[in-house]
C-alpha cells in the first residue's frame, strides 16, 4: 500500500501537516483540544467542488465542538454534538447520507466513551433512530450495559425520547445510486466511511464518540469497530481518547483505538508514536483498506495518522491552532 503519512504532531512542540514540513509551536498542557473526522478512502471523487464542501462542513462541525470547549463544557458534551452535527449532514456516512445494505437498508452503529471512568456506551444494527450517538450515550448514561443491538436498542431509544425515523429518512440519492452500482458489480463493496470526534476539556477529561452506516453494500447484520470499545472508540483520561475510520474487520481484530493507549501507557510513546506504530506497523500490514484515527492526548496533543489517499478532518486547540482538510495538505489558518 502506498503510504501518504499525513499527522499533526504536538507532543515535542511541532506542528506538522504533510510529510517533513515543521514549524514551531508552543509546548505544554492545552486548556482544551479537539478532533474530528468524516471518514477516510479514495480520493478519485473527490473533485475540487466537493472538497470545498467538505472543508466547509468539517470547519462548521468543528466550531459546534469549540464553542462547548471554549465556553468550559465537558468533553462529552462536545464530542456528541459534533457527531450529531455529522449524522445530520447527508455528506457523510452516519445518520442522513449512511451506505445501504446489500438489501438496500440502512444499519447503524455507535458509540461514545467517557475518560473519566471508563464508561461506554454502544449501539449497533439500529434502522430507526435519527442521531444513534446520542442514543449511545443514553445506554452508557442510564443502563448498566455497554451495548445494545438491533430492535432492543431501537425500543430502549424510544422508552427514552429518541426521535425516531422511517429507514428511508437515511437514504440519499447518491447513496442509493451506490448501492445499485455494487448490486450491477460496477463498484465494490467499501468499509470506508465513518465520523468520530475526540476531545480533552479544561477540566482534563477526555471523550470520544464514533458513529457510522458500515460498509456500503454490507450483508444484514454486520457490525463492524465503531461500536466495539477499544476497536474503534476509546478514551482514558490517563492517556488518549481516540476514533477511528476505515475497515472494521482489521479494527476489531487488532484492537485499534485501545492499542494506542496500551502503548502510550506501557512503553511511554507519545501520541504520535503510538498512532504510527498501530497505523504503519500494524494495519499497514494487513491485506485490507486500511483507513486511519484521531488521538487528542491527556495534555491536549493531537495526532491525525492515515494511509489512506485521504481522510476528512478537522482539529483545534486552546492555543489558537487548527487545521482543516482531506487530502494531504490541511488548509490551516495561516492558508486561508
Amino acid at each position: 500500500m502506498k503510504k501518504r503519512l499525513i499527522y499533526v504532531c504536538m507532543a515535542i512542540g511541532l506542528v506538522v501537516t504533510g510529510a517533513g514540513s515543521c514549524a514551531q509551536a508552543p509546548k505544554g498542557q492545552q486548556e482544551w483540544a479537539i478532533a474530528l473526522h468524516g471518514g477516510a478512502g479514495r480520493a478519485n471523487n473527490l473533485t475540487p467542488e466537493r472538497e470545498a464542501m467538505y472543508k466547509v462542513h468539517l470547519t462548521e462541525a468543528l466550531e459546534v465542538g469549540k464553542a462547548i470547549l471554549i465556553d468550559g463544557g465537558d468533553a462529552l458534551d462536545a464530542v456528541e454534538a459534533v457527531v450529531r452535527y455529522l449524522e445530520d449532514c447527508p455528506m457523510f456516512n452516519a445518520g442522513h447520507g449512511a451506505v445501504a445494505t446489500a438489501e438496500g437498508r440502512h444499519e447503524l452503529d455507535a458509540a461514545v466513551m467517557d475518560g473519566r471512568d471508563l464508561k461506554a456506551g454502544a449501539i449497533a444494527g439500529v434502522t430507526d433512530i435519527k442521531n444513534p450517538i446520542s442514543t449511545a450515550r443514553m445506554v452508557m448514561e442510564r443502563t448498566p450495559h455497554v451495548l445494545l443491538i438491533g430492535t432492543g436498542a431501537s425500543s430502549f431509544a424510544k422508552e427514552n425520547g429518541a426521535e425516531i425515523v422511517p429507514n428511508e429518512y437515511f437514504s440519499t440519492p447518491a447513496r442509493m445510486e451506490q448501492i445499485q452500482r455494487i448490486r450491477e458489480q460496477r463498484e465494490k463493496e467499501s468499509p470506508m466511511g465513518t465520523v468520530g470526534c475526540v476531545a480533552l476539556d479544561s477540566k482534563g477529561n477526555l471523550a470520544a464518540a464514533t458513529s457510522t452506516g458500515g460498509m456500503s453494500g454490507k450483508m444484514w447484520g454486520r457490525v463492524g469497530d465503531v461500536p466495539i470499545i477499544g476497536a474503534g472508540t476509546y478514551a482514558n483520561n490517563h492517556t488518549v481518547a481516540i476514533s477511528g475510520t476505515g475497515h472494521g474487520e482489521l479494527w476489531i481484530r487488532q484492537v485499534v483505538a485501545h492499542q494506542v493507549s496500551a502503548l502510550m501507557e506501557y512503553r511511554g510513546l507519545s501520541v504520535q508514536e503510538a498512532a504510527n506504530e498501530v497505523i504503519w506497523n500494524k494495519i499497514d500490514k494487513m491485506e485490507g483498506s486500511g483507513g486511519g484515527i484521531i488521538c487528542v492526548d491527556k495534555r491536549g496533543e493531537v495526532a491525525l495518522v492515515f494511509n489512506t489517499e485521504m481522510m476528512h478532518r478537522a482539529w483545534a486547540k486552546a492555543s489558537g491552532e487548527w487545521g482543516v482538510g482531506s487530502e494531504g495538505v490541511e488548509l490551516s489558518e495561516k492558508e486561508r
